[in-house]
């Protein structure tokens, strides 16, 4: 009986876990594997700081832009649409636009080099084949229904936690890398810097989540006070199981690269099968194979949240309905649907430029990093304002921290242009 009750009650918290966990298996998409491995092989352990110290930073900005969506029920275009001149709607939304095509394109790109590296063929038929097949799922099914089969494929990247346990690493040596980084390199060293920023703390989340709020919230009003308690609170809980899931991920992904291709002289990674060979103490032949299915299984799961992302702040500085629930079928959310068909296809037509699909994955990251601070800045100017939170505005702890990472944020990206 008492079995019986603790599997009622685990399936029930389970069950509370929504936008947050599936904002934080995104966000481990391709464009953040190759990043995170490129850190690993170029710098060794001294990029490992990132990931603890970004951490907190990252729940704090996810969980303002989760009470945005929850407060307002509104997505965070339609507030800043009404609280902001219209040269800053347009601004953040282009910017959103640009950054996210591109990164589905690299996504993509990488999926389908993934998919070569397996199977052989043409990486060209591939990405033409995955873009489609997003396009379809998002259009025609609601993305919960296949998102709770794809997520399967992400726990492929568990190897690399599998691959840091097998190896003799000298733990004091990592733990004094974490704590006292030797941070050198320069320009180079602050590009990776924005990058692994860019790749975990990325602006087309902040818009997924908070349109993912209003959606799970179905548009309604909070109700009594406790119940909005409550639901925050869940917000909270929920954010920092997804990101906390997705920065252990980057942690490992970062520290078996630096224990095996850095400690091997391989300091640039050029292809997927490059950063692959991290797994290989471990994995033997099936390297590829694990390195494949966590790369597309990530992919099929970030390309719907970048492209939906888009589609959410195009619907709303338009003032068009969108939701992932209409039906296009029945005449329902045309525009909206045509932002995701737009971003996607013209995701796939840069597959065909000759850019080396890693190189397009870490400049994604970076432009990420870049156009995150002023976005952010307009969040947390949403989240303190009265008039558009009312009673439930950010408190003190919270404000201080998405201050601090938009800080952060600003510094590092400040310094890299500076030094460039």
């Amino acid at each position: 009986m008492r079995k019986h009750i603790a599997h009622l009650q685990l399936r029930r918290r389970l069950g509370q876990l929504g936008p947050g966990l599936i904002t934080g298996a995104a966000d481990d998409d391709p464009s953040g594997i190759a990043t995170y491995s490129q850190a690993g092989a170029q710098f060794g352990f001294s990029m490992l700081w990132t990931m603890v110290f970004t951490l907190p930073l990252m729940v704090a900005i996810q969980v303002v832009s989760a009470r945005i969506g929850y407060v307002t029920r509104r997505g965070l275009a339609a507030n800043i649409k009404e609280r902001f001149p219209a040269w800053v709607l347009f601004a953040v939304v282009g910017m959103l636009l640009v950054a996210n095509t591109l990164n589905v394109a690299a996504d993509i790109a990488a999926m389908a080099e993934a998919l070569r590296l397996l199977v052989g063929g043409s990486a060209h038929v591939y990405a033409v084949t995955f873009g489609l097949t997003c396009l379809v799922l998002q259009v025609f099914l609601p993305y919960a229904a296949y998102v709770r089969w794809l997520k399967w494929l992400t726990l492929a990247l568990l190897s690399y936690v599998a691959v840091v346990f097998s190896l003799h690493l000298d733990w004091w040596q990592v733990v004094t890398s974490i704590a006292h980084p030797q941070l050198r390199g320069g320009h180079e060293m602050l590009l990776m810097v924005v990058a692994l920023f860019g790749t975990t703390i990325s602006p087309y989340l902040f818009f997924w989540q908070a349109s993912q709020e209003v959606e799970d919230n179905g548009g309604t009003a909070p109700h009594t006070p406790s119940e909005v308690k409550g639901h925050l609170r869940r917000i909270k809980v929920d954010t920092v199981i997804g990101m906390t899931f997705s920065n252990l991920i980057a942690f490992f992904i970062i520290l078996s690269t630096a224990a095996t291709l850095n400690a091997a002289g391989v300091f640039d990674i050029q292809t997927s099968a490059q950063a692959a060979q991290a797994l290989r103490p471990l994995a033997g032949d099936f390297t590829y194979l694990l390195f494949s299915l966590g790369i597309i299984g990530t992919g099929m799961l970030a390309v719907p949240v970048l492209a939906g992302s888009a589609a959410y702040a195009v619907a709303e500085a338009a003032g068009w309905r969108g939701s992932l629930n209409l039906r296009l079928d029945k005449g329902e959310g045309r525009g909206f649907y045509a932002v995701i068909a737009a971003a996607t296809v013209a995701g796939v037509i840069l597959c065909f430029t000759p850019a080396d699909p890693v190189k397009e994955l870490f400049w994604s990251a970076v432009i990420n990093g870049v156009i995150a601070v002023p976005i952010m800045v307009v969040m947390m100017l949403l989240a303190t304002r009265r008039d558009t939170m009312g009673e439930h505005v950010i408190g003190v702890r919270l404000r201080w921290l998405g201050w601090l990472a938009t800080a952060a944020m600003g510094a590092t990206v400040a310094a890299m242009l500076f030094t460039a």
